[in-house]
């Protein structure tokens, strides 16, 4: 089996990598915690509520005996004190009566509350997780081409929470977000849709102006001189006081007749029609097939077709007439041609699954990639996941699923990476990429001793109410989590050469979460189970 230390070097080597922000949305079971949390800071809350209440009612009844008390004694005080009770029991209340009352004052029904607080803040969020889950809502927003308004009121395809809406500050600070980060494009979606919800008359903290400002401001950088103009007279006729308005206005007007002038063009107002998706281009990136990519994810640009899927077939498969087989040979169907991929019915069932999240919730946590540069272990965005790694002497269960594999494919997993639990939570993702390592980065698995990745065999344990698909740009297909089952496909030909057509993703989850368990299968071992061949792409 892979040893531990291997798995030192796994976690580094085998393209496993987490954005920097965001640790909760990554994670939906940690996330779930805090559903639970929340409920009972409320609950504890309330408890607060009542003691304060109780204390006030307390002295709200001090207050008015004494209050009728001292109406007596000051109309009269010395015909009041002229009676020996009366006296004495002044004397009483000033000595003991009103030291009780002021240390019922000065008691803090608050104590159980903050008490409670500081026990739980040290797993609360911060800073960093906020603005990871507003750059997650912005990469669905992206891959599924969402409109703001489709998330402000919840109208998601595949949710089941109709009531989960965005108000005009949460919009707001969605579009901070994006503005701090000079994502201008994203800012002026969100920052437009805050100032629309605000104009429909909803209630907000946020004042019209710094809307404006921003929105303005933000729209000026994406190139949109009329339309930021337009903003910006609105913010002075809303507030003609502010800092920057009447500066950014002149400024403003200055540039756009400059340009005017120099294309020899006259002045055209802006569209009368709102800000929305595809009002503005998104910026270009890093990533060559994100077009391509995304489209798969929303299932447009599918390259199966009739011709194609007459290749494919569904059977029984024995592993070559292996004992543990024969009687209850594996449901294989035909997923792509070429490359092959196949999928593989009730591969794990319910106990197994239980378990094996089981055992990985407590090992979660953020992966690291290997810089190919500098060698460094570090965190990247293009993969926002928690992984946790499992070994055979963990469980019978996972000594079992290995087995299994190595019967489905008859591959040795002798020399195989640990199984690899990864949960993608809300807008979890990782974008396209190699298992395999390629010709520039000899080194990836050298330590290991154990060749390269020759195959991938994925098990999906969760269905995803909507997104998460498996997709492949370089030949168009798309493979939808189905819980149990699992998909396998070889990254090298034989020759021991990379197959670049087997470049993946893993789209990002926009309903529910997806759970998957990975076995990355070496050369070494294979020696006679795949036989090299004797041409480069054989």
């Amino acid at each position: 089996r892979a040893s531990s230390n291997a798995l030192l070097l796994v976690e580094g080597l085998c393209t496993l990598h987490c954005t920097a922000a965001s640790l909760y949305i990554t994670w939906i079971g940690q996330m779930t915690d805090l559903v639970y949390t929340e409920k009972e800071l409320v609950q504890s809350l309330k408890d607060y509520i009542k003691a304060e209440e109780s204390k006030l009612a307390a002295i709200k009844s001090w207050a008015n005996k004494l209050d009728d008390l001292t109406r007596v004694s000051t109309s009269d005080p010395e015909g009041y004190l002229a009676h020996p009770v009366n006296a004495y029991k002044l004397m009483k209340r000033l000595n003991t009566e009103w030291s009780e009352l002021e240390s019922l004052v000065l008691q803090n029904p608050s104590d159980g509350f903050i008490s409670n607080m500081s026990v739980h803040r040290q797993y609360f969020p911060d800073q960093d997780d906020e603005t990871g889950a507003a750059k997650a809502l912005m990469r669905l927003q992206d891959t599924y081409q969402l409109d703001s308004e489709a998330f402000s009121r919840g109208k998601l395809p595949g949710s089941m929470h109709a009531n989960s809406l965005l108000t005009v500050d949460d919009c707001f600070d969605m579009g901070k977000t994006a503005y701090n980060d000079a994502d201008y494009y994203h800012a002026v979606l969100w920052l437009q849709q805050s100032l629309k919800q605000l104009d429909a008359g909803e209630e907000a903290m946020v004042l019209k102006a710094d809307i404006l400002d921003y929105l303005s401001f933000s729209v000026y950088q994406m190139g949109d001189l009329p339309r930021a103009i337009e903003l910006t007279r609105r913010l002075v006729a809303v507030d003609p006081n502010h800092d920057r308005a009447g500066g950014n206005l002149r400024y403003f007007e200055r540039l756009l007749t400059k340009q005017l002038h120099e294309m020899n063009q006259t002045y055209q107002p802006p569209s009368e029609e709102p800000i929305q998706l595809g009002t503005y281009v998104r910026p270009k990136d890093h990533l060559p097939e994100r077009e391509i990519y995304e489209a798969l994810c929303r299932g447009e640009g599918l390259q199966m077709n009739e011709a194609r899927r007459s290749r494919l077939y569904c059977r029984y498969q024995d592993g070559n007439r292996n004992p543990r087989l024969l009687l209850k040979p594996m449901m294989e169907e035909d997923e792509w041609d070429s490359p092959r991929i196949v999928r593989y019915l009730n591969v794990l069932s319910e106990e197994e699954i239980g378990k094996i999240k089981e055992l990985a919730k407590p090992r979660l946590s953020r992966a690291t990639v290997r810089d190919p540069k500098t060698g460094v272990l570090t965190t990247a965005n293009y993969r926002v996941s928690k992984s946790a790694w499992l070994e055979a002497d963990d469980d019978p269960v996972i000594d079992r699923v290995n087995q299994r594999i190595e019967d489905i494919t008859g591959l040795a997993v002798d020399t195989a990476e640990l199984l690899q639990v990864a949960n993608y939570g809300v807008g979890g993702q990782y974008e396209p990429h190699f298992d395999f390592s390629r010709k520039d980065e000899p080194d990836a698995f050298k330590r290991l001793g154990t060749g390269n990745r020759v195959a991938t065999f994925l098990n999906y344990m969760s269905d995803v109410e909507a997104g998460g698909a498996t997709v492949f740009p370089d030949f168009g297909a798309a493979i939808w989590p189905r819980k149990g089952t699992a998909v396998f496909w070889y990254n090298l030909y034989r020759s021991g050469e990379g197959d670049y057509r087997t470049r993946h993703a893993a789209c990002p989850v926009l309903v529910g979460s997806k759970w998957v368990s990975n076995k990355w299968i070496h050369e070494r071992g294979q020696e006679f189970r795949r036989p090299c061949g004797l041409t480069e792409v054989d």
